[in-house]
């Protein structure tokens, strides 16, 4: 493969992994925010505490969700995209040395 475009490969998946990832850690903050919603909805209503609003629980967590995968995203990013400079900046080896 050609120098070049084995770097634009490599920096395409980079960025495709950063991009799954900000999607499974977002979703993740979500899931949990929204499983300990429930369990502290289900305690209030057994202890006659009242009602639980969904939003005083689910609105932190989607901006802690949006922080926590920026993040996440960002550092695979950095990575990524300095290793690919890194190494295309090195030279190729010659037929000799293989």
């Amino acid at each position: 493969m050609q120098p070049a475009r084995a770097t634009r490969v490599a920096r395409a998946l980079w960025i495709a992994w950063a991009v799954i990832v900000w999607n499974v850690v977002f979703d993740h903050v979500i899931v949990v925010a929204g499983r300990e919603y429930l369990s502290a909805a289900v305690h209030a209503a057994r202890s006659g505490a009242g009602y639980l609003g969904m939003d005083e629980w689910m609105r932190p967590a989607v901006t802690r969700g949006l922080w926590i995968a920026s993040a996440s995203a960002a550092a695979i990013l950095v990575t990524g995209l300095i290793a690919s400079a890194f190494a295309s900046r090195m030279p190729e080896p010659s037929l000799n040395e293989r």
